[in-house]
C-alpha cells in the first residue's frame, strides 16, 4: 500500500524556504545601496541615496542556514515573547470559562434579534462577521493595526467555532480584516505616512481616492468570507481545517452558561484595586491626545474609563466573577486602543497589558498563586509552537540580508521599467512591491528602501508620485496575508492552529482576487485627474 500524501509541516516548509533563499545568494551577485538618514514627519529614517548602487560580489550562504535559526529568534524576539505572554495570560482566563460564558451569552442575545424580518433576511451570522471585519479593517486603515491583531485570534476563533464555522473564519474576522484595512491605508502612519513623507507629498493627501479603494476592497473582502461561511454552514466538513479544529471544539462547553462562579472576596478586591488604578490615572492624566493619521483629538479618556469600569465592574460582580473577567477583557481592549493611539504602544506594552489581565483574572477567580503560575506555564507550553515558528521564519530574512541580494533585486527590477508606458510602469511597481514584501514584510522598512528610488523614477517618466505611493500601498498590504516571512501571520496561524500549507491553499484564491483588484484600482491613478494626484 502506498502511503497517504501528507502536507508538509510548517517547520518543514520554512526550512525549505531558508534553503531556497540560501540558493539565491549563490546565483545572484551581492549589491548595496548607500544609506543616508533624513527626517520624515519628524522621525529620522534611513533611506537609499540616489545613484549609489554598487556590486559587492557574491556572499553565498551555506552553513549559515543553521545559524539563521538563532539569528531569526533574536530578530523576532519581541513578537515571540509577545505570543508567549499572550498565550499564558489567556490560558488563565480560559480556565475560568469566562470567554465561553461571554460567547454563549452574546450568541443567545444575537439569536433573539433574528425575530426581526430585516435581520433574518441579512442573516445574523453574516451581520456579526461583517461588522467585526469592518471594525478591524478600520483599525488597520487608521492606526496600522498588525501585531495587535494576534491577541484577538484567541477570542474570535472560539466565537467562530461556536457559531458553527471554523478557525479560518475566526482568523479572518480579526487578522485578515486588519490586513484589508492595512492595504486600504486611509491614515496609516507606518505605510502611507512614511511613503508620502519620503516622496515629499502632503501628509495623507489623496485620501478621497484611497477611501474609495478602501470601500471596494472591503466589499470584496466581506463578500468573500460570507460566501465561504455559506459553504461551511451547509457542510462543516468542507473546511480544510475541520480536523485541526477538533482542538477548539473539544474545549467548547455548553454547561458553563450555568454559571456558578460566585463573586468571592478576591473578585471584589480585584474590582476595587483596578478601579483605584483607573481613578489614579484619571487624576494623573485627565486628558489624552488621541492621534489618527494626521488628525488628533483630546478627550478625558481615563476619567471616562474609570467611571465606566467602576459601574460596569460592579454590575458584573452582581452576576458572577466570570462576568467581571469579561469586563476586564473589554476594558483591556479599550486600553489597547487608547495606548496605541494616544501613547504609541507597541508589543511590549500590549503584552504587559494582557499579562496583567491574566493575573487579575486568576485573582478574581480565587486561584492561588501556584495555580495561576501553573496555568500560565501550561498556556506558554500550548502556544510555544506558534512562537517557535515565528523565530524560524525570521531566519529567511536573515539569510537574504546576509547574502546582500535584496538591494541587487531592487536595482534590477527598477532598471527594467525604463521603457514602459504609464500603466505598465505602475503595474510593474505594484508587482515589484508585492514581490519585495515577501523578503521585507515591514511596511515602514520597505517604504524607506523603495520609495526614494520609485518616487524619483516616476518623475522621469511623468508618473504621479501619488500613484507610486498607491502601488507601494497595495503591494505592501495584500501579500501580508500569505508571505511566510511575516511574523504576524505565522503567529496568528500558530495560535489558531492552522497549518501554513492549508492556509496558503485556502487564501490563494482571495489573494488572486485582491491582487487583480489592486491593479484595476491603480489604473485610474494614471488615466484620470484625481484630487491629490
Amino acid at each position: 500500500m502506498s502511503k497517504a500524501r501528507q502536507f508538509p509541516h510548517t517547520f518543514v516548509i520554512i526550512f525549505y524556504l531558508i534553503l531556497f533563499s540560501a540558493f539565491l545568494t549563490w546565483v545572484i551577485p551581492g549589491g548595496r545601496y548607500e544609506r543616508t538618514t533624513i527626517e520624515v514627519n519628524g522621525t529620522p529614517r534611513e533611506v537609499i541615496a540616489s545613484d549609489s548602487f554598487s556590486y559587492t560580489g557574491n556572499n553565498p550562504q551555506s552553513w549559515q542556514v543553521f545559524s539563521a535559526f538563532f539569528d531569526g529568534f533574536v530578530d523576532k524576539a519581541d513578537i515571540i515573547v509577545f505570543i508567549l505572554m499572550i498565550g499564558g495570560a489567556f490560558w488563565i482566563m480560559n480556565h475560568s470559562k469566562a470567554i465561553d460564558v461571554g460567547i454563549l451569552s452574546f450568541l443567545k442575545r444575537a439569536r433573539k434579534l433574528e425575530r426581526h424580518r430585516f435581520i433574518r433576511r441579512l442573516g445574523m451570522d453574516n451581520l456579526i462577521v461583517s461588522l467585526v471585519v469592518l471594525l478591524f479593517s478600520i483599525f488597520g486603515a487608521t492606526f496600522g493595526m498588525s501585531e495587535e491583531s494576534i491577541a484577538f485570534v484567541i477570542i474570535f476563533v472560539p466565537l467562530a467555532i461556536k457559531m458553527g464555522y471554523d478557525s479560518i473564519t475566526g482568523v479572518y474576522m480579526c487578522y485578515v480584516a486588519a490586513a484589508l484595512g492595512f492595504a486600504g491605508a486611509l491614515l496609516n502612519p507606518f505605510t502611507i505616512g512614511i511613503a508620502q513623507g519620503l516622496s515629499h507629498l502632503p501628509l495623507f493627501s489623496g485620501i478621497e481616492y484611497r477611501f474609495f479603494c478602501w470601500i471596494v476592497i472591503n466589499i470584496f473582502g466581506i463578500g468573500y468570507i460570507i460566501w465561504y461561511m455559506r459553504r461551511i454552514r451547509k457542510n462543516p466538513r468542507r473546511s480544510p481545517v475541520y480536523e485541526e479544529d477538533e482542538y477548539w471544539r473539544s474545549r467548547q462547553d455548553e454547561t458553563v452558561i450555568a454559571d456558578n462562579a460566585v463573586s468571592s472576596r478576591p473578585a471584589w478586591f480585584t474590582w476595587v484595586f483596578i478601579t483605584a488604578v483607573f481613578v489614579y490615572a484619571a487624576f494623573a492624566m485627565p486628558f489624552t491626545r488621541l492621534t489618527i493619521g494626521n488628525a488628533s483629538v483630546t478627550w478625558p479618556v481615563f476619567p471616562v474609563l474609570a467611571s465606566g469600569f467602576a459601574l460596569s465592574g460592579y454590575v458584573s460582580l452582581r452576576k458572577s466573577a466570570r462576568f467581571l473577567v469579561l469586563t476586564m477583557l473589554a476594558f483591556t481592549i479599550l486600553m489597547l486602543i487608547v495606548g496605541v493611539m494616544g501613547y504609541g504602544w507597541y508589543v511590549m506594552e500590549i503584552a504587559t497589558l494582557f499579562m496583567a489581565l491574566g493575573i487579575f483574572s486568576g485573582i478574581a477567580m480565587d486561584y492561588s498563586p501556584n495555580t495561576i503560575t501553573r496555568l500560565f506555564i501550561e498556556g506558554v507550553k500550548d502556544i510555544s509552537s506558534a512562537a517557535l515558528v515565528v523565530g524560524l521564519a525570521g531566519g529567511i530574512i536573515i539569510v537574504l540580508q546576509n547574502g546582500e541580494i535584496i538591494d541587487t533585486l531592487l536595482h534590477k527590477i527598477s532598471g527594467a521599467m525604463a521603457d514602459m508606458g504609464k500603466i505598465a510602469t505602475v503595474g510593474t511597481m505594484y508587482v515589484m512591491q508585492t514581490a519585495i514584501n515577501v523578503f521585507i514584510p515591514s511596511g515602514s522598512a520597505k517604504a524607506a528602501l523603495t520609495m526614494p528610488i520609485m518616487s524619483q523614477f516616476s518623475d522621469l517618466i511623468g508618473l504621479s508620485r501619488q500613484a507610486t505611493v498607491m502601488a507601494f500601498q497595495f503591494g505592501d498590504g495584500f501579500t501580508n496575508m500569505i508571505t511566510p516571512t511575516s511574523g504576524v501571520l505565522i503567529g496568528a496561524l500558530g495560535i489558531a492552529r492552522i497549518p501554513f500549507s492549508k492556509w496558503v491553499k485556502w487564501v490563494t484564491p482571495l489573494m488572486i482576487i485582491l491582487v487583480i483588484l489592486g491593479f484595476l484600482l491603480l489604473i485610474p491613478t494614471v488615466t484620470m485627474q484625481l484630487n491629490g494626484f
